[in-house]
């Protein structure tokens, strides 16, 4: 009755029924999801994504961005109910992140957002509920997580009888099934993100927009496993894989799942993404709407740039004197930090050996590797065993979480 009585509130204020359902998406408990809203996300996703904005693409992408809003409003919801603070500090730590994730200069996001006309409010909403939530989650949850000594014991066992198996860098995207009936719905979404990934969407990007895992955060990066960590049927899949393949949907009782390998090696070899990194990186600046001229005209003067640098500081040189805006020297970076991208060109560089010109956000980017310490090997320490079995604990207690908020939620969806 409640939600009756706030509908018939909003019709209303929109001047009318007609009027009120070409403004409204849907409906979710006392919250209001307006198809500018679903508009505006749908830009953030084709942008941030790499998906061309076509009706196509809009016709076979909406309902899961949709369904992803939906998710936002009932985290938000509980978040407001418990009352967990997400400072605005926080928030723009998130922007800077993510520039630096994607090799942004700071202020860049909001140029993005601005060149794109996407409200900046459509990214903050969606960074302040996967804050608040994540904070909601561990606040309320961590404390049922409890790992024991007798499990970290028997991983370490198995590790140490498993020193030559494979450990896998796998990332993933998570479509939930909540019920039954929602199964088919559940593998066509998984197919049509396949689709989309395989038309030349970023993989980091479509996991963080879709997948319904907490590891969407980290563009669906869980780190390296080994197949003895992983729901038996994603062990078969990512077995049959070589790194840089992306699987087909993988059915569990939970969703399905759609994996990446990233990249594979022995247990206790050490981790090529903890190599710290000392770069120089030279952007020259190119504009969306620059012509195959213009850009074949950048992509010379990158070349140049590339084959003449022969050390760091004469890249710097360059960059300062052809670029000064969008180039940087980068003291200390984590490998695993850097763009997936950029980390495997980078990763496959010697010291003082320029890259190719390759894309970059704002034009074309040379980078160059001044010092590298590469990390020790090893089997993983005891600590990092219980942090990875207590996220996997937390993760399961999370979806469970939000399955049930769905579950009792009124949701009524318009567009």
């Amino acid at each position: 009755m409640k939600q009756l009585l706030i509908l018939a509130f909003l019709l209303l204020l929109a001047g009318g029924a007609s009027a009120q359902e070409t403004r409204i998406a849907a409906i979710v408990n006392d919250d209001v999801v307006s198809l500018d809203d679903l508009n505006n996300r749908m830009r953030l996703v084709m942008r941030s994504s790499g998906l061309e904005d076509t009706p196509e693409n809009r016709e076979r992408m909406s309902g899961q961005v949709l369904r992803s809003l939906i998710d936002e409003k009932l985290q938000m919801q509980e978040v407001k109910r418990l009352s967990v603070n997400v400072p605005k500090e926080e928030v723009d730590e998130a922007f800077h992140r993510i520039e630096q994730n994607n090799n942004m200069p700071k202020g860049a996001l909001d140029q993005f957002l601005s060149d794109a006309g996407i409200p900046r409010t459509s990214l903050t909403d969606q960074i302040t509920a996967s804050l608040g939530w994540g904070k909601l989650v561990r606040g309320r949850l961590l404390q049922e997580v409890t790992i024991s000594e007798e499990e970290v014991n028997e991983v370490v066992n198995q590790l140490q009888q498993n020193a030559d198996v494979p450990q896998d860098r796998v990332s993933e995207i998570f479509i939930a099934i909540d019920n039954p009936n929602q199964a088919d719905e559940a593998k066509r979404t998984a197919d049509r993100l396949i689709e989309q990934i395989t038309a030349g969407a970023k993989f980091g990007a479509v996991a963080q927009q879709f997948s319904q895992s907490p590891s969407a955060a980290q563009g669906g990066d869980i780190g390296w496993v080994t197949p003895n960590q992983l729901l038996p049927e994603i062990g078969k899949a990512i077995e049959k894989m070589k790194p840089g393949q992306m699987s087909y949907p993988v059915r569990t009782t939970a969703g399905y799942y759609v994996l990446y390998l990233v990249d594979s090696r022995k247990l206790g070899q050490p981790d090529p993404n903890e190599a710290q990194l000392s770069l120089v990186q030279v952007t020259l600046p190119l504009v969306q709407t620059a012509s195959s001229e213009e850009q074949q005209q950048v992509l010379l003067q990158a070349q140049q740039i590339s084959s003449s640098a022969k050390s760091c500081g004469e890249l710097a040189k360059f960059g300062r004197e052809r670029a000064p805006q969008s180039s940087r020297e980068i003291p200390a970076i984590k490998a695993g930090d850097l763009p997936l991208q950029m980390r495997q060109v980078v990763l496959g560089l010697g010291i003082a050996e320029a890259s190719k010109p390759m894309p970059a956000p704002g034009g074309i980017a040379i980078v160059m590797v001044c010092e590298r310490k590469d990390p020790p090997g090893g089997l993983p320490s005891r600590e990092d065993i219980t942090e990875q079995l207590g996220r996997v604990r937390l993760d399961a207690l999370a979806r469970r979480y939000l399955r049930d908020l769905r579950r009792s939620a009124y949701v009524d969806i318009r567009g």
